[in-house]
């Protein structure tokens, strides 16, 4: 926690907040005219800090227009940096008048940054004893840090005085100068030392200390130890004019000269007609009836504004605006039953640009859902519920469910009119049911949201209506009721799911134009929405409804076969203990291992207790026989449960198959994910679960094919980093994991040992997850410092891939988040935690994120290739029937295997261009393990 001192001198830098406001608030905020979503951001930043620090100085510092002395300095500096958006161009002069209008001193100085007005008035405020809070988001400001001067970062409530540097950048406030110079700085174009990242900065400043005293040392650094020491002292010479002058551009000037000084920068009496004028002009309405209803403009304090803020980690960077709620007006809802009405309504889908559609049904599950209405939205409160299968007694007419399909058919298949929807595959895959292929599908607002942000809250719609639109949807179980005596949609009054229904449609339109508006300002996240997303949602709809073919009988059997094991593993427990217990009792099984037996406490719970989870017990397995029996118990028991014995109860009546559920926004990289059942999680390493891959079957006259990609992940880590030794293995065709052993191992690649292959796999595989030496000493059970000088040795063969790290975690925390091959973004907001632990897990996930969501989208890719052509050319030969991991797999008329085989292969190759070969391993079967 950081003390902030009573009654600081608050200086805001405005221009840090103005791009971070732009891209944060939801883009549609407009008054008609310009957009205000910067504007708004801005000035609800401003007021946060008026509520939490009630402070009589204050000033809000922007940049001012045209060069400034680095331009002068450095002609590159900020070069790359494009032009101001004309959106954001224009909300500058409404944000300026807004600010001078709440009477808060606005000071935009020519020729120097808005660091360096911030940096003389905190230098002359803490010579003279005033305490000084600078609210900013720019890490630069870290230098200005000390005794009397501490930065807060409004946007995440992240506190740092003087002890706060040291603890976020390993170095104190006077050393974030030759810290910010060597790194160099990509967004500014500051140049820096190549090859010095974050950790190889720090690593320098305090084993020698600034850059003055690093090169009068050169000689003092290689014994320092750190991964890239003993080259570190050629580089810093070779680029010393850059680091000097890197130096000079990351310095805050101290000695502007201002007009203002910081003991005349007291707030004024808001200017309350002005104020209502402005804001009245940019609808900002919550602000303006404040004023209208004897509101002086002022901002009152909170009651417990704080002399002590919480220095936690941020949020994620992306976040969504405060704004008044939006006001529906449900009983403008319509609930069709007529034919003219019907009619009427089609006639505005017809000639609507796009139409919101839902359906309703009296189950989830899509395979069995039956049709109880249909709901779809024109415009913004223009929608429309059409019920076809209420059965309750006393319900009035409704229109007959087949006449509705019929007429709704041609509009629903036409390729041309557009549809949005959330969570469009399941309305997709209920009027499938009934004849209806589904076309159209432009728009899935569930699908929008996780592109726009994976990690930033839930996609269903209640929780998004409620993030975006501050509106909360009726919930079904205010309509239904809860628990046993839940309704299902078809027993609910009319007058109930009227309202209920066209809501949906009328919130999923809404959704969309604002969603939509955030993805298309960034090219790369239109991109992966429009191309890979939502064309990929008829594809996983037909997949879903292909189903496979489950063998119920071997599955029996195998049930069978592990209780039998379980029994046996139970009584061998029984005996090592010395005593019967229950071997899924955490509780019980603390007493045994750690009370009775005396185990090592490897880890304990939150509440204290030993802990007894799977990590542990592996730990323990090494050395004792009783945490192995446990181990193996409770994976056959998991698999029993989740497998063995649901499998065959999950199998259709209609189509003797098993239909999983693919879900496109739950994880945080990309990658599908499945449920009922979860494909991705059956187990491949061990007999019993290679065992329930055979129950997966083909029928009388067809294989099962199946195709993956071939160590995708470290193709993308190759193509990503560069790295030459790397790149050239994969583009000789050469094993991977030998190439990569021969290197680290000093032996040629034909005298690799399987061992030694074993080990080299780990560490290829441990670093594309971030494995640490302590972990890969702990897989492949080697003493730390072997481990450690395995993974020193392969970073000196491939210094590329070394590189690519050190650079990803420096954008990871300089941009808060990481992009795959194609754009899409992972964000990170423990990047910058101050629990170490938070931040080296967002540091792994920053590492992999780029390469599993680029294998996740080259996946996705594939399908979309491989669908087309099925549709075109393979319908009734072939059918795609599951995704899992980097693998496809399908269903083959035998005659025409060979073909297809090749041509699957063919397609899923050319679904990327790497700069290594894509390569797809095909294999076939009467069964999925077979084929696998």
């Amino acid at each position: 926690m950081a003390s902030i001192p009573e009654n600081p001198l608050i200086l805001i830098d405005g221009s840090s907040y103005l791009y971070r406001a732009f891209h944060a608030y939801p883009g549609t905020m407009s008054n008609g005219e310009i957009p205000t979503n910067a504007v708004y951001g801005v000035v609800n930043m401003v007021r946060s800090m008026m509520r939490q620090f009630p402070a009589d100085r204050m000033a809000v510092i922007f940049d001012a227009k045209g060069k400034t002395f680095r331009d002068d300095l450095y002609p590159e500096y900020k070069a790359h940096r494009p032009p101001m958006p004309d959106d954001l161009r224009c909300q500058i002069e409404p944000l300026h008048n807004v600010i001078r209008a709440m009477g808060i001193p606005l000071i935009c100085t020519p020729g120097v940054e808005a660091d360096d007005v911030i940096g003389t008035l905190a230098t002359q405020a803490s010579a003279a004893g005033i305490p000084v809070l600078i609210s900013t988001g720019d890490k630069d400001m870290a230098q200005l840090v000390d005794d009397n001067v501490t930065l807060i970062n409004t946007m995440t409530n992240v506190v740092m005085d003087r002890e706060g540097v040291v603890e976020k950048f390993g170095i104190p406030p006077e050393l974030i100068i030759d810290y910010l110079a060597l790194m160099g700085d990509k967004v500014d174009n500051i140049p820096g030392v190549p090859g010095v990242g974050d950790k190889t900065a720090t690593a320098l400043l305090q084993g020698i200390g600034g850059i003055d005293k690093l090169y009068a040392n050169l000689d003092d650094i290689a014994p320092l130890g750190f991964r890239g020491s003993k080259t570190m002292a050629k580089k810093l010479t070779e680029n010393q004019d850059n680091a000097y002058l890197s130096y000079q551009l990351a310095t805050i000037k101290r000695d502007v000269e201002l007009e203002e000084k910081p003991e005349t920068l007291t707030k004024a009496q808001p200017d309350k007609d002005e104020l209502i004028k402005l804001y009245g002009q940019l609808v900002f309405k919550s602000w303006l009836n404040e004023l209208l209803e004897g509101g002086d403009g002022s901002v009152p304090a909170d009651e417990k504004s704080g002399r002590i803020v919480s220095s936690s980690s941020a949020s994620s960077s992306v976040t969504e605006a405060d704004t008044s709620a939006v006001t529906i007006d449900r009983s403008q809802y319509v609930t069709i039953l007529d034919e003219e009405t019907f009619n009427q309504w089609l006639e505005k889908l017809k000639e609507a640009d796009l139409f919101a559609f839902d359906t309703e049904t009296d189950s989830l599950d899509y395979m069995v859902a039956n049709l109880v209405g249909v709901s779809f939205a024109t415009e913004e409160g223009v929608a429309a519920y059409v019920p076809v299968a209420h059965d309750y007694l006393d319900a009035p007419d409704q229109l007959e469910r087949d006449w509705v399909l019929t007429q709704l058919k041609p509009l629903l298949e036409d390729e041309q009119k557009a549809k949005v929807g959330q969570n469009l595959k399941y309305d997709a895959s209920i009027v499938a049911r009934y004849g209806i292929e589904m076309r159209g599908i432009k728009h899935d607002t569930m699908l929008a949201s996780y592109v726009y942000n994976s990690v930033g809250g839930k996609h269903d719609m209640d929780s998004l209506a409620l993030r975006f639109l501050q509106h909360s949807c009726i919930s079904f179980e205010s309509v239904a009721g809860k628990g046993k005596k839940q309704l299902t949609f078809n027993q609910i009054d009319l007058e109930q799911a009227g309202p209920y229904a066209a809501e949906d449609a009328d919130v999923t339109l809404r959704l969309h134009n604002r969603l939509f508006s955030n993805i298309e300002q960034d090219d790369k996240l239109k991109s992966v929405y429009e191309e890979i997303e939502i064309p990929l949602v008829p594809v996983l709809s037909r997949m879903e409804r292909n189903g496979v073919l489950i063998d119920d009988m071997l599955l029996g059997a195998q049930s069978q076969e592990i209780a039998a094991r379980l029994d046996e593993l139970e009584k061998k427990a029984f005996d090592i203990a010395d005593q019967e217990f229950n071997l899924s009792s955490p509780k019980q099984l603390q007493a045994i291992l750690f009370e009775k037996m005396g185990l090592p406490v490897i880890k304990k719970t939150p509440s204290g207790a030993p802990s007894t989870n799977e990590e542990v017990l592996q730990e323990l397995a090494l050395d004792y026989p009783l945490p192995k029996c446990i181990l193996e118990y409770r994976g056959l028991a998991k698999l029993k449960s989740t497998y063995t014995d649901k499998l065959p109860k999950m199998i259709n009546p209609e189509t003797g198959r098993v239909h999983t559920s693919y879900h496109q926004a739950v994880t945080a990289t990309g990658r599908l994910s499945s449920t009922d059942p979860n494909l991705q999680n059956i187990p491949i390493r061990n007999e019993e679960g290679r065992r329930i891959r055979q129950a997966f079957v083909a029928p009388h006259g067809k294989k099962i094919l199946a195709v993956d990609y071939s160590q995708i992940e470290l193709r993308i880590m190759a193509h990503l980093s560069g790295d030459k030794a790397l790149l050239d293995a994969f583009k000789e065709g050469k094993d991977i994991h030998a190439a990569t052993a021969a290197e680290v191992m000093g032996v040629g690649i034909d005298q690799v040992s399987s061992e030694q292959r074993r080990r080299a796999k780990a560490i290829n595989f441990g670093l594309i997850y971030g494995m640490s030496a302590f972990g890969l000493a702990k897989q492949l059970g080697i003493p730390r410092g072997e481990a450690q000088s395995y993974m020193d040795t392969y970073f000196e063969r491939y210094p590329g891939v070394m590189q690519y790290m050190e650079d990803t975690r420096s954008q990871a925390s300089e941009q808060g988040y990481v992009e795959t091959l194609y754009g899409r973004r992972l964000y990170l907001p423990e990047i910058k935690s101050r629990n170490g632990m938070r931040r080296k897990a967002a540091e792994r996930a920053a590492i992999n994120a780029p390469m599993q969501g680029t294998a996740a989208d080259i996946i996705k890719k594939a399908m979309l290739l491989v669908d087309e052509w099925i549709q075109a050319e393979g319908a009734g030969r072939v059918q795609l029937l599951m995704q899992v991991h980097d693998e496809l797999v399908f269903e083959v008329e035998e005659s025409a295997l060979s073909e297809i085989e090749i041509k699957v292969q063919n397609l899923m190759e050319s679904a990327a261009s790497l700069n290594v070969p894509l390569v797809a391993d095909a294999g076939h079967g009467e069964n999925w393990d077979q084929a696998h």
